[in-house]
């Protein structure tokens, strides 16, 4: 095992890195830029080291800063939490040339996987359904329209390289494809380096259905279940929950096992997701995208199975196999998860930095937890995701999760700041939601107009 563990991240999935690593007997390093001098997980860690100024370009994203300062402080290894350099393959193997294990898959097969067309070539290599689309980059408007137009609108333009909901657009008609492409193309140049855009059907209303995956180094591949995002807003996920209640016992062997050998096509070693949008109509589903990284919403899985995927994943990379198989895995109970961001949605949900003065999170009772780095006091940064914690529950049944969820936010109090905690009270206690009556167009076409027309 490690004896030293550096986490090139910050946030609330700093600190649960730290908490793992702690639990298993790991020293930890924390790097932070100038504004994160007092955050949370500079205080946990037992080495904290600035690695520069705000803009996380030049200190977060700064490969060659993370690494000076794992070779200063002895760390062994590296966990890139999600965001920043999490699915960067140049920075998996820079550390693997440095001889720092990247916890996380290698640089080839994050290549393979996280650009979205060549994961694309091997879904179909393994037999995973995928949806109708481009087959290889597309990079000019011209090639946009023929491939547009054999596939038939709407089409959903996407960033080869892209995640966090940048570079997508979706294109209902011809006359707006040329514009929306260009512009999509030149968000994702932006955010990724790279503008190279796919094309795929629009298979809409659906449900966005992931499933997580562990590979150790050993080939042992297994599925844990999976989870239901299909609460979204501007392709953000809101909230999530596992098991999906879209899917029955033969649909989800059914995906679980096309998870696999997606996962297994590439060799895949480490933490995953494959995520499918299923179309509840034919009872199809197609393969979308991987994620080579933990999931903002790992939480819900690691409810219901009982297993702690962080430290999973740190084992895995420190050389032992899964001490689980696929017949040893149940899925117990029902969990839900709350995005809590700073954040106005009256104002179209603009971030809302500044000074947290009060601050009570909720507790108590069996299955509630909350992820989270702020404290009372703590200044919110502006130049980061608004994202300040997770609220999470397990009851023994959907309904008894939801009825916690409840409780939950009803307790929270952030004062200081504006979030969305009272968007996702209503939204958790909206009789569609509470009957599973949702999908993919639930929450922008039918819940916040009426949302909004509330607030007026």
């Amino acid at each position: 095992m490690f004896k030293k563990l550096l986490i090139a991240n910050r946030g609330e999935i700093a600190v649960r890195i730290i908490r793992a690593a702690r639990e298993l007997g790991i020293a930890t390093v924390a790097v932070y830029s100038e504004a994160d001098n007092d955050s949370l997980h500079t205080i946990l860690a037992d080495e904290a080291i600035c690695i520069g100024p705000a803009k996380s370009t030049h200190s977060y994203l700064d490969m060659n800063s993370v690494l000076s300062a794992a070779i200063v402080t002895g760390a062994e290894a590296i966990h890139p939490g999600f965001g920043f350099l999490s699915e960067n393959s140049k920075f998996a193997t820079m550390c693997e040339e440095m001889n720092i294990k990247f916890i996380g898959p290698s640089g080839l097969v994050m290549d393979k996987m996280g650009d979205k067309i060549n994961a694309r070539k091997e879904m179909l290599k393994a037999n995973v359904p995928v949806i109708p689309g481009s087959e290889g980059e597309v990079t000019t408007s011209d090639e946009a329209l023929q491939i547009a137009e054999s596939v038939g609108y709407p089409v959903m333009l996407k960033a080869s390289a892209g995640g966090g909901g940048k570079g997508i657009r979706k294109v209902s008609r011809k006359e707006d494809l040329v514009a929306a492409f260009e512009s999509a193309s030149q968000e994702a140049l932006a955010a990724f380096g790279n503008g190279a855009m796919y094309i795929e059907k629009v298979i809409y209303p659906a449900r966005h259905i992931e499933v997580q995956i562990l590979g150790d180094s050993y080939g042992n591949i297994v599925h844990l279940g999976e989870r239901d995002c299909s609460l979204q807003r501007n392709n953000q996920k809101v909230l999530e929950e596992s098991p999906s209640i879209a899917i029955g016992q033969t649909l989800r062997q059914q995906m679980g096992e096309a998870a696999v050998r997606a996962a297994k096509a590439v060799s895949y070693e480490n933490a995953g997701t494959i995520e499918f949008l299923l179309d509840e109509s034919s009872g199809q589903f197609f393969f979308m995208e991987m994620n080579t990284r933990v999931q903002v919403e790992h939480p819900v899985t690691e409810f219901v199975t009982g297993i702690d995927i962080v430290k999973e994943q740190i084992k895995i990379a420190a050389g032992q196999p899964l001490n689980v198989s696929q017949d040893e895995i149940r899925l117990t109970g029902h969990a839900i998860e709350c995005r809590i961001n700073a954040e106005n949605p009256a104002f179209n949900f603009a971030p809302s930095p500044g000074k947290i003065t009060d601050l009570y999170l909720p507790s108590g009772g069996v299955g509630v937890r909350v992820d989270s780095a702020v404290y009372q006091g703590y200044t919110i940064p502006p130049y980061y995701d608004s994202m300040i914690a997770k609220v999470i529950v397990h009851g023994d049944n959907r309904f008894d999760a939801l009825m916690k969820m409840q409780r939950a936010l009803y307790e929270l109090e952030i004062e200081g700041v504006v979030t969305n905690s009272d968007f996702q009270l209503d939204l958790i206690s909206d009789k569609r939601v509470i009957a599973g009556d949702y999908d993919t167009s639930f929450l922008m076409e039918t819940f916040l107009p009426a949302y909004n027309q509330k607030d007026n």
